[in-house]
């Protein structure tokens, strides 16, 4: 039978259309694809789900995600105001390049409304649970154009911020669910209220309170830090560029969640990984005194005690009949007829001291107190024992008999704000920062020009700190990649604790690169010091490091003869920069391909100054007692003596030039025909007339043989047993650099014993697959 043209086309374009729309295989929408009910989009890690779903026995539908292990748990909803009456919804990316969610009868439902515009636009759900409408050849970059973490639901998860974005103008703020089978608006929302001093709310119907948290301390928010746990913390920002509470993960296999219930209440989870059960953190509002005005104006709610409600001093109850029935929602009037205490005054840069005085001058001043913990400030009253301190102005009258008339201020114990209280005193953002950065500095860094970023801003630059955004990882720690609030973006290496990495190496580290300025070496941005964190925040490296390209065979083929020589040249200049031409003699101790960053234009950067030393006066040598660095690019005699000197990185660097241009590690270097490793192997080549054999095979078609026979010459003369027989850095350069310069023969290389075949390196029996960061003591020992 003859299949008709037309008919044999329309089945091609059916399977073509089948093959275009979604399954649940992957978790990018293009612009060609949509998403029909039954089929969804699964985070590449498979956490999170997005599709079509319904609740309850309603046959309304909603677009939204969920988890994978728990589908029932939903933590986010798009059409939340306009749910689609029947199951015939489409997901896509309409010609404008928004997301857009039509009905059956193609009509816009719901709609992303992005203000950038993109070229090729896709919709990528991330494992962090953020769908995020991005170019499709950016799928690393954070630059999106919309995200839904912008717009939460009644679920803040980790990376989502409750709070306001002031470079953006957003306001992220969650709603209830109108029921637990009903995801439509609810009557209940929770805001980080920024008006005066910043405080969590939660209001019914838009305007009448029913929580409120204790007010931001210049620190904290007491009540929403009871969700920071062993495994999670509260994160709270309060700064020029954002004001926000957030939630971060302390441990990478456990999932997180705050949600507002239908009912008004705000309640913590825990997903513990394999686990289709959470647990509980907490509960807001966790106690009566919890609840808004429980005790009302001008009265004192006490967490735990009995009665829990009392009138401050110089105040009575409004109604002693209500009082004594225990409704004392009415609180409490003053024994003399008072001025509005709405109303208060914020005074810039005032001391506690210097407050105190301006409010005895204030006819009208009735108390002042601290909103800042560490400074000047106001708040309102909650007692629950965390004894900051309120002073109230009283009549003469009101004082214990036993103290002087012509005191005018009594002290009480409070905790958070009573509301209609005029109060003057404020401590300003500038004095926290200053007072945050200065916490905790380590002596050494006066004079240096370096910024110093609070946790939390360095938190937010990395999506706080997600799987999304790690680089990579070592024994020291995790390198994230973030972005400053200036539109920067940074590698932020983050120390472990439990690293060996101290504070004489993170400092070491710190006031090296901060004084050396070279187009060679890794530019430090800036860092962080608070508590136990120690984060040094760098200049981001596109390419990521050297060892990332001779890792992979694809990825070092990339690398012409031409790139791999200008790589060479540029850390052998860097390193003549370390040893010679700045104004601190800087041995490096730790050269390695992973050391070596390469940028944008794959320029080389060496990085990681955590051991390096310095060498002041004559010095030319030093002898430490514990051996830390990386074995196959450690000199013999720093291995096995612990001495090391400019001529240890010399060594190191030919280590580097080898690997560079082999495409071969020395560690762990196997050849069918002898057990020595890589610089043995090359040592052997050149004794026989084969140098050339050692070079890529890629790059076989595009090396300059001449160039090439050099940069091998070079290299064994670095690499030759004693350090008295190899080059300065100063010789190096010259001799890569000159085509006619007159190469000495090497000497046999350090470590050019053969090994066992079961082993793999000769002697050194004890090898990590990381730097090995412990403390160290040097001993100068000049020559």
């Amino acid at each position: 039978m003859v299949v008709p043209p037309i008919f044999s086309f329309f089945c091609i374009s059916i399977v073509v259309l089948s093959l275009l729309r979604m399954s649940s295989a992957t978790d990018i929408l293009s612009s060609v694809q949509s998403i029909r009910k039954g089929e969804t989009l699964v985070s590449s890690g498979r956490k999170f789900e997005l599709g079509f779903f319904s609740t309850g026995s309603s046959n309304n539908s909603f677009l939204g995600i969920w988890l994978v292990a728990i589908p029932e748990t939903v933590v986010w909803v798009a059409n939340r105001n306009s749910p689609l009456t029947d199951s015939n919804g489409t997901l896509e990316i309409s010609y404008e390049g928004e997301l857009v969610l039509l009905n059956q009868s193609k009509s816009v439902v719901w709609s992303t409304n992005s203000t950038k515009v993109l070229g090729n636009p896709v919709a990528h759900l991330l494992d962090s649970g953020n769908l995020v409408l991005r170019e499709h050849n950016s799928l690393d970059s954070t630059d999106y154009s919309w995200q839904s973490f912008d717009y939460p639901s009644d679920t803040i998860l980790v990376g989502m911020i409750l709070g306001w974005n002031f470079r953006t103008g957003l306001e992220h703020y969650v709603t209830s669910r109108r029921s637990a089978d009903d995801p439509s608006l609810g009557d209940y929302t929770g805001k980080y209220k920024i008006d005066g001093l910043p405080q969590l709310e939660i209001v019914c119907n838009g305007s009448v309170k029913v929580y409120r948290s204790a007010p931001w301390n210049g620190v904290y928010i007491n009540d929403m830090s009871k969700v920071s746990t062993p495994v999670a913390r509260s994160i709270f920002v309060h700064n020029e560029t954002a004001a926000y509470f957030a939630i971060e993960n302390l441990i990478d296999d456990i999932t997180i969640r705050i949600t507002l219930s239908p009912d008004g209440v705000s309640q913590a989870f825990l997903l513990k990984s394999g686990s289709t059960k959470w647990d509980m953190i907490e509960s807001l509002p966790y106690d009566p005194c919890d609840n808004y005005g429980y005790c009302g104006a001008n009265g004192v709610c006490r967490v735990n005690q009995s009665p829990r409600c009392l009138c401050l001093q110089g105040f009575m109850p409004k109604s002693q009949a209500e009082w004594d029935m225990l409704n004392q929602a009415r609180g409490c009037i003053r024994k003399v007829k008072l001025p509005d205490l709405i109303d208060f005054q914020l005074f810039k840069n005032m001391s506690l001291k210097e407050c105190k005085v301006e409010c005895l001058k204030n006819c009208s001043c009735m108390a002042y107190a601290n909103s800042d913990i560490r400074g000047p400030g106001c708040l309102d009253i909650n007692d629950d024992g965390s004894h900051q301190y309120l002073f109230l102005r009283l009549p003469a009258s009101e004082l214990d008999s036993s103290r002087s008339l012509s005191k005018k201020l009594v002290t009480i114990t409070v905790a958070s704000a009573i509301s209609g209280l005029l109060i003057v005193g404020t401590a300003l953002s500038i004095i926290w920062k200053r007072r945050m950065k200065s916490q905790g500095l380590p002596s050494g860094m006066d004079g240096i020009d370096l910024p110093l970023y609070d946790f939390a801003t360095v938190s937010v630059a990395s999506n706080h700190f997600s799987q999304t955004n790690k680089l990579g990882e070592g024994g020291f720690g995790s390198v994230y990649k973030g972005t400053l609030s200036t539109g920067q973006e940074a590698a932020i290496k983050r120390l472990s604790k439990y690293s060996g990495q101290g504070p004489d190496e993170f400092m070491n580290e710190v006031l090296l690169i901060a004084r050396l300025q070279h187009r060679n070496l890794v530019g430090l941005v800036g860092c962080c010091i608070e508590g136990d964190e120690r984060m040094l925040i760098y200049e981001y490296m596109p390419n990521k490091s050297l060892d990332y390209f001779l890792s992979d065979h694809d990825r070092s083929s990339s690398l012409a003869w031409k790139r791999r020589f200008d790589i060479v040249l540029g850390i052998a200049r860097g390193l003549l920069y370390l040893h010679q031409d700045s104004k601190l003699q800087v041995i490096h101790r730790d050269l390695k391909t992973s050391n070596i960053l390469l940028d944008a234009d794959i320029n080389p950067k060496i990085s990681d100054f955590g051991l390096a030393r310095i060498f002041r006066g004559d010095d030319t040598e030093a002898q430490t007692r514990r051996i830390v660095g990386t074995y196959g690019y450690m000199s013999p005699e720093y291995a096995f003596d612990g001495k090391f000197s400019v001529k240890s990185d010399v060594f190191g660097f030919e280590v580097l030039l080898l690997e560079i241009i082999s495409s071969k590690r020395n560690r762990g270097f196997q050849h069918p025909d002898h057990h020595h490793n890589l610089l043995g192997h090359a040592w052997l080549l050149w004794r026989e007339g084969r140098a050339m054999e050692l070079i890529d095979e890629s790059v076989c078609a595009s090396f300059v043989e001449s160039q090439a026979e050099r940069c091998i010459q070079v290299g064994l003369l670095c690499v030759q047993k004693f350090p008295e027989n190899r080059p300065a850095m100063s010789s190096v350069v010259f001799m890569l650099a000159n085509e006619g310069a007159t190469l000495p023969p090497p000497k046999e290389p350090g470590f050019f014993v053969e090994r066992s075949s079961g082993s793999l390196d000769a002697h050194l029996v004890r090898e990590e697959p990381f730097t090995a960061n412990v403390v160290t003591v040097t001993l100068p020992e000049g020559r």
